[in-house]
C-alpha cells in the first residue's frame, strides 16, 4: 500500500513537472484510484461511491463543455465579485506596450537560445559616423563649469550647433528633415553627451522623449506632421511637454488642468470651435524657452456641442507658445543643474480643435498615447543619461586611484578602496548590458513596458551606487567644485533621474511586479480580460481555458521549484559554455519559483496585493534582477566571450543572484500567510539559502582592471567621451614622441598614448596622468634608489629629478618624461580655489 502511495505521488509530481494536461491528470487520477482501492480490498459499497465520486468528477473536469457550464462559471462568477476594480487609466497602462523577454521571465522556463539567437546590438555606418564627428565635436565644444556656475545655460553656439545638426530630430523620419536614427543610436548619442555634459543631455534627449515630436509620429494628423516636424528636425521649433502639476505628480491620471469646448475668436476669426483651456504644470524641461507646448488636460463639452459625453477624458494639444494667454518663461534650478526646467500656467487660453494632437479623433486618449509612447522614453532616455555618467565614473575613479598615492601605494591597492571600484566596474557593466538590450528591443518592434521600467529604475539607483562610490574613491578631490572637477555635478544632479519619469520609489513598489504581473503573466491578463468581458458566453469560455491552464502552470511549478532547489538547478539544459552555464540554471530555477511566488502572492493575497507595496517590491526585485542578469549573459556572448571580461561578468550575475535569493528570502518571511510561508520555504528553498556576495578576489580583479588601460577597461567604457588632442604637433610632449632606445614596447606605447590626450582638460589630463604613472614608475624607482644610496640630496622631487639627469643617472629624455609625470600627477591631485568675490551670489 506504501508503495502504491509513493508510486501515485511520483506519477503526480511528473505531471506537475512537465505541465501535463487535464486530460492526463484526469486519466492518471482514475488510474490511481482503481489500483488503490483493489489493493485495499474495498467493500463493494465504498468502491460504488468511489466509482460514483470518480465517475462525476471525470464527467464534470473531462468534458470541457460541461467543466464550462458547472465549474468555470461559478469561479467566474466568483471573481467578478471580489476583483478589485481597475481604473481606466490603470488599465491604459496594463494594455500599452507589448510583453518581451519579461514573458520568458514569468513563464518559469525562460528561453535561453531565444535570447542569444536576437541580432547583436550595433549602429548603423551613418549613425557611427555622426557619434564620431557631431556627437565628438558637440562634447567637445562643452564646458560643464562655464555652463552650470557662469552661465546656468547653454552657450549660445552650442544651442545653434545642436539645432542645425539635426539633435532634436533623431526620432524624426528623414522624410521629414530628421536623423531616423535607430534606438540603440539614439541611446548611444544620449550616453556620449551624458559623459560629458547632464545639461546638454537633457536638453537633446528631451525633444526625443516622451513629446510633440513622438506623439505626432504616432498620433497626429497629415497636416499636423507636414506642419510641425520639420521645424522640430530642424530646431526652428524647441519643443516641451506638459503633464505634472503641483496636484498631480506620480499620479498623473488625477490632473487637473481643465479645458471646455465651446466657440471663440482666434486669430482674427470669430465664432472659431475650440477649447478654452486653463493648466498650471511644473517641472517641465525646455518649457522656459519652448516655442511648441504640448500639454495634457481633462476635456469637458458641458455643452454637448461634440455630442456625446459632458466628460471626455484625458486629451493631449500641441499649442505654440506665442499664443496669447500662455505663460512660460521662469525657471526651478534642479540641483545645480543649467538644463532648461521650470512651469508654465495658461488660464482660459482659446485654442482651435485642430490644436488636438490627432484631432477630434484622438479627443480622450491622451492617456493610452501618452503610455504607449512612454515605454520608449524610459527605455533610452534615462538609461542612456546614467550610463554615460557611471562610464565617465568608473573610467576616472580608475585611473584616479593608480595615480593618487599614499604611503607609497596607490590608493586603489588598498582593500578598503578595491571594494567600491568593483561595485563601480560590475555596475556599469550590467546597466550598460540592460541599456543595450532594451534599445535593441524597440529596433526589433517591441514596447516592453515592465522591461522600460526595469531599466529606468536599475540604470538610476546603480547609477546612483556609482557615483557615491566614485566620490568616495576621490575624496577631498570630489567634493571641491570647480573647473577640474568632473564629478560633482553628475554626484549632486542624481537624484533627477530618480525622480523623473515615475519616481523610483513608486517604480519599485507597485509598477515593476504590478504591472508585470497582469502584463507578463502567461493567463493572469486572459482571466482579467475574461472577468471585464460583458459577452458571458465568450467570457466563459475564455476564462475556463485561462483557468485551468493555470493552475497546471501553478502545480508544474511548484513540483519544479522544489526539484530544481533540491538540485540548485543542475541538470537543467541550458546554453553550452563553462563559465556561465551554471548561471543559466539558477536562473532557470529562480525564474520557476518567481512564477510560483507571483501565483501565491496573486491568489492568497487577492486584491490586497496592490496595498502590500513591500511584498511586491521584492518579488519586482527578482523580476529585475533575472532581466539584468539575462541582459548581462548576452553582452558577454554577443562580445565574443572575452576572458578579460569574465570578473565583471562573474561579479555582475553573482550579486545578482545573490539579492533574488535574498529577495524571495523577503517575500517569505513577511509573508502574511503562516502556511504559505512554510509551504514556500520548503518548495524553494528546500536546502535553505546557499548563495553568497561575490568574492573579495573578483573585486581585487575587477579593481585592476579599472587601473589598467586595456581592452577590458575601453569595452566598459565604450561610447564615453574622452578629451583628446587632434594636432600632436601642439601637444606639451611633441619634442618627446620619439620612442626611448632604452625602454620596451609596452614602455614606448604608453609614451604614444600619453600625447593622446587633451591635457588642459581634467578627464583628459587624467588619462594622460594614468598612462604617465605606468610608463613612468620603473624611472621613479631608479631615481628613488639613488636617493636612498646618498647619491642624490635635494628633498623634493622636481630638483631631485634635475640632480639625477645632470648625474646622468637618467637621460634628459626621461627627466623630461618624469617632470611632465609630475605636472600631470600635480593637476590630477589639486582641488579648485577661488577668490571671495568670485563665490558670491549675483557675481
Amino acid at each position: 500500500m506504501a508503495l502504491t502511495i509513493l508510486a501515485a505521488l511520483t506519477i503526480f509530481m511528473v505531471l506537475m513537472f512537465f505541465r501535463a494536461s487535464i486530460t492526463s491528470w484526469i486519466l492518471a487520477l482514475i488510474v490511481i484510484v482503481a489500483v488503490v482501492a483493489i489493493q485495499a480490498r474495498f467493500p463493494d459499497s465504498i468502491l460504488l461511491v468511489i466509482g460514483v465520486a470518480l465517475f462525476l468528477f471525470v464527467t464534470v473536469f473531462g468534458i470541457p463543455s460541461l467543466r464550462r457550464a458547472v465549474v468555470s462559471s461559478a469561479v467566474l462568477k466568483i471573481f467578478r465579485r471580489i476583483l478589485p476594480q481597475i481604473s481606466a487609466t490603470e488599465q491604459e497602462a496594463i494594455n500599452a506596450g507589448t510583453v518581451w523577454w519579461d514573458g520568458d521571465l514569468f513563464s518559469g522556463n525562460p528561453d535561453w537560445h531565444k535570447l542569444l539567437a536576437f541580432p547583436k546590438c550595433g549602429l548603423s555606418e551613418a549613425e557611427q559616423a555622426f557619434l564620431d564627428n557631431e556627437v565628438e565635436q558637440l562634447c567637445a565644444m562643452l564646458d560643464d563649469w562655464d555652463i552650470t556656475h557662469n552661465r546656468a545655460d547653454l552657450p549660445p553656439e552650442v544651442w545653434q550647433f545642436i539645432k542645425i545638426k539635426g539633435f532634436f530630430g533623431m526620432i524624426i523620419p528623414k522624410h521629414y528633415g530628421g536623423l531616423e536614427f535607430s534606438a540603440q543610436a539614439h541611446s548611444a548619442v544620449v550616453s556620449k553627451v551624458a559623459s560629458r555634459s547632464g545639461t546638454a543631455a537633457v536638453t537633446v534627449m528631451v525633444p526625443n522623449s516622451l513629446g510633440p515630436a513622438e506623439l505626432l509620429l504616432h498620433y497626429g494628423t497629415n497636416a499636423q506632421k507636414e506642419k510641425y516636424l520639420r521645424r522640430l528636425a530642424y530646431g526652428v521649433d524647441v519643443p516641451c511637454f506638459a503633464l505634472t502639476g503641483p496636484f498631480a505628480g506620480s499620479d498623473a491620471g488625477a490632473i487637473p488642468d481643465h479645458g471646455e469646448v465651446c466657440y471663440g475668436e482666434f486669430a482674427g476669426k470669430q465664432n472659431v470651435l475650440g477649447i478654452r483651456v486653463t493648466w498650471e504644470k511644473r517641472y517641465i524641461t525646455l518649457a522656459p524657452v519652448a516655442t511648441l507646448l504640448g500639454l495634457a488636460f481633462k476635456l469637458y463639452d458641458p455643452k454637448q456641442i461634440l455630442g456625446g459625453e459632458v466628460n471626455r477624458g484625458i486629451t493631449l494639444a500641441l499649442i505654440p507658445t506665442d499664443t496669447p494667454g500662455v505663460r512660460i518663461g521662469r525657471r526651478h534650478f534642479p540641483l545645480n543643474s543649467a538644463f532648461m526646467n521650470g512651469p508654465t500656467q495658461g488660464k482660459d487660453v482659446f485654442i482651435p480643435m485642430d490644436f488636438i494632437i490627432g484631432g477630434t479623433e484622438r479627443i480622450g486618449q491622451g492617456w493610452r498615447m501618452l503610455m504607449e509612447c512612454l515605454a520608449a522614453g524610459r527605455s533610452i532616455s534615462l538609461p542612456a543619461s546614467s550610463i554615460g555618467g557611471m562610464k565617465m565614473a568608473a573610467r576616472t575613479s580608475g585611473a584616479y586611484c593608480r595615480v593618487r598615492k599614499q604611503f607609497h601605494l596607490p590608493i586603489g591597492k588598498f582593500e578598503g578602496i578595491e571594494e567600491p571600484l568593483a561595485r563601480i566596474g560590475a555596475h556599469t557593466y550590467m546597466v550598460d548590458a540592460a541599456r543595450q538590450l532594451i534599445a535593441l528591443a524597440l529596433d526589433i518592434g517591441e514596447k516592453p513596458s515592465v522591461l522600460s521600467a526595469i531599466i529606468k529604475y536599475h540604470a538610476t539607483e546603480r547609477g546612483r551606487i556609482v557615483m557615491n562610490d566614485a566620490m568616495d574613491v576621490h575624496g577631498g578631490k570630489g567634493i571641491c567644485l570647480g573647473p577640474d572637477n568632473y564629478l560633482a555635478r553628475d554626484y549632486q544632479q542624481t537624484p533627477i533621474g530618480i525622480t523623473v519619469e515615475g519616481a523610483n520609489i513608486l517604480t519599485r513598489s507597485m509598477m515593476i511586479f504590478g504591472q508585470g504581473a497582469i502584463r507578463s503573466h502567461p493567463y493572469v491578463l486572459k482571466e482579467i480580460m475574461a472577468v471585464h468581458d460583458e459577452d458571458h458566453r465568450r467570457a466563459v469560455h475564455q476564462f475556463d481555458e485561462a483557468l485551468f491552464g493555470h493552475i497546471v502552470f501553478a502545480m508544474s511549478n511548484a513540483a519544479r521549484s522544489f526539484v530544481f532547489g533540491l538540485a540548485d538547478g543542475r541538470g537543467i539544459p541550458v546554453p553550452h559554455g563553462s563559465e556561465t552555464y551554471r548561471y543559466y540554471q539558477r536562473l532557470t530555477r529562480f525564474s520557476t519559483a518567481f512564477a510560483l511566488s507571483a501565483d501565491v502572492a496573486m491568489t492568497v493575497l487577492g486584491g490586497s496585493l496592490k496595498r502590500r507595496e513591500k511584498i511586491s517590491a521584492r518579488l519586482g526585485d527578482v523580476l529585475s534582477q533575472m532581466y539584468l542578469c539575462s541582459a548581462t549573459l548576452k553582452r558577454f556572448e554577443d562580445d565574443g566571450r572575452p576572458a578579460e571580461d569574465l570578473p565583471l561578468l562573474h561579479w555582475a550575475i553573482q550579486d545578482a543572484l545573490y539579492k533574488i535569493q535574498q529577495a524571495f528570502d523577503g517575500v517569505i518571511q513577511n509573508f502574511p500567510n503562516a502556511l504559505m510561508r512554510r509551504i514556500l520555504g520548503v518548495l524553494i528553498f528546500p536546502l535553505g539559502l546557499r548563495l553568497s556576495p561575490p568574492s573579495d578576489h573578483l573585486g581585487h580583479q575587477i579593481a585592476a582592471l579599472l587601473m589598467q588601460p586595456g581592452a577590458a577597461r575601453d569595452r566598459l567604457t565604450a561610447g564615453m567621451y574622452i578629451p583628446k588632442v587632434h594636432d600632436k604637433a601642439h601637444h606639451a610632449l611633441s619634442p618627446h614622441l620619439n620612442p626611448l632606445p632604452q625602454a620596451g614596447e609596452e614602455a614606448n606605447e604608453s609614451l604614444r598614448e600619453l600625447c593622446v590626450y587633451d591635457e588642459k582638460d581634467a578627464v583628459g589630463a587624467l588619462e594622460a596622468a594614468l598612462h604617465s604613472t605606468l610608463l613612468c614608475e620603473p624611472l621613479q624607482a631608479e631615481v628613488e634608489a639613488a636617493y636612498r644610496a646618498g647619491k642624490l640630496k635635494a628633498l623634493e622631487e622636481l630638483p631631485r629629478i634635475a640632480e639625477a639627469r645632470d648625474q646622468s643617472i637618467i637621460t634628459a629624455e626621461q627627466a623630461a618624461l618624469l617632470e611632465r609625470d609630475y605636472a600631470l600627477r600635480r593637476k590630477v591631485i589639486m582641488v579648485d580655489d577661488f577668490a571671495p568675490e568670485q563665490l558670491r551670489a549675483n557675481k
